[in-house]
Order: C-alpha cells, then sequence, then structure tokens
C-alpha cells in the first residue's frame, strides 16, 4: 500500500525541492522531517536528484518521490532510487502506466478540466493543478471542483504557508509549496529560517488542539 495518503493525512502539504546542486539538499530534506513536513518531491531537474532521493528514503517520517519526471525511463530510474511517488509537470501517459505498473502513485500535472479528467482516467492517484497561482488561485479551484468534485486536487504554483488553509478549505486534498517554503535553503542559505517555515506551515495545516 502506498504511503503517500498516510502522510497527507498527517500534513496535507507535499514541500517540492528543486536546486541547482544536491549538496544542501540532504540537510534541507532532515529540516522539513524535523519540523513535521511528512511529503517531499525532490525535483529531477536537481543534478543529483536520484541520489538525493536514494539518501532521503531512509529518512524516518519522510515519504519521498520524484518530481519532474517526464518519461517512463524517469519513472523506473526513480522507483529504482527509492522514489515513492511520481510528480510529473503535465499529463505524461507514460509516466503514469510506469507508476502503476511499479505499485506507484503519481501525481500527475494538468491544469484544465478537460486534462484534469483526462489525467485521473489514465490512472492518476491525484491531480496536480498547475500553475494554479497565474489562473486564479483558490477561484479557479472551486470553479474546477464544481463539475469535478470527486477528483482529489494538489493545487500547485505559488502558493504561501498563509494561503495553503483557503485551498484546502476550498477542496483541495493537499497543497504543493516549493519556493515559499524553501527559500534560499537549498542554496546554502539560512536553515534556521527554512525551518520556522516549515514550522508555520505544519501548525497551519495541523493545528494543535484547543484546551479544554
Amino acid at each position: 500500500m502506498s504511503a503517500l495518503p498516510g502522510a497527507l493525512a498527517r500534513c496535507p502539504a507535499i514541500a517540492i525541492v528543486r536546486a541547482r546542486s544536491v549538496r544542501y539538499v540532504p540537510a534541507v530534506l532532515d529540516v522539513l522531517a524535523e519540523a513535521g513536513v511528512t511529503a517531499v518531491e525532490v525535483a529531477l531537474t536537481t543534478p543529483g536528484g536520484l541520489r538525493a532521493i536514494a539518501g532521503a528514503a531512509r529518512t524516518p517520517g519522510l515519504v519521498v518521490g520524484a518530481g519532474t519526471v517526464l518519461d517512463a525511463a524517469q519513472a523506473r530510474a526513480a522507483v529504482d532510487a527509492g522514489a515513492r511517488y511520481l510528480v510529473t509537470p503535465a499529463v505524461v501517459p507514460d509516466v503514469i502506466a510506469a507508476g502503476v505498473h511499479a505499485g506507484v502513485p503519481v501525481v500527475c500535472g494538468a491544469l484544465s478540466p478537460t486534462e484534469i479528467l483526462a489525467a485521473v482516467r489514465a490512472g492518476a492517484a491525484l491531480v496536480k493543478v498547475f500553475p494554479i497561482g497565474t489562473v486564479g488561485g483558490v477561484g479557479y479551484l472551486r470553479a474546477v471542483r464544481a463539475p469535478l468534485p470527486d477528483i482529489p486536487l494538489v493545487p500547485t504554483g505559488g502558493i504561501s504557508a498563509a494561503e495553503s488553509v483557503a485551498y484546502l478549505r476550498a477542496g483541495a486534498r493537499a497543497v504543493g509549496i516549493g519556493g515559499p517554503l524553501v527559500g534560499d535553503a537549498v542554496d546554502g542559505g539560512d536553515l534556521a529560517a527554512l525551518a520556522g517555515r516549515a514550522e508555520t506551515l505544519v501548525r497551519t495545516l495541523r493545528p494543535e488542539p484547543a484546551d479544554a
């Protein structure tokens, strides 16, 4: 059984890590995991991304997937490296098929209702609505969900921690957050600042119960 649904139940966010070098990625992933983030996507556009995925697969409490997967060969390599889910930026049927064959869920990128429906019919477990921030944000998500209320959507692209709750209230299954969360930490920036942002995100999405 896939670990992704459980991870998103604990914290409904996928942290997107995309870097110019793999050098600082392990430290970034450790900080995110320590803060309570449970699902992380390492983009394969990151040089050495597969190596980072292989290392991160051993991080307790973290479910690590491969992002920007563009073909079946990349999908197989990512799964072999330990990726527990695959993420595409668009509807890529051969990646979905490779994920289904390997028993690994695919979070398939799509934007229009036509693409969203095509992704699900091809076997996508979740649909990443991307880039949501440039096409209307929460309002666009609501408009799409009106005719397609049962499709699990993960809006991604320009979402901040502060905006994430609005997307969840609008019916998103989870949110994808990259730059606004990770910031310059992937380039050797402030890990303490990253920890603060990650902890804020987790508190926002998973608030502590009120005292009786």
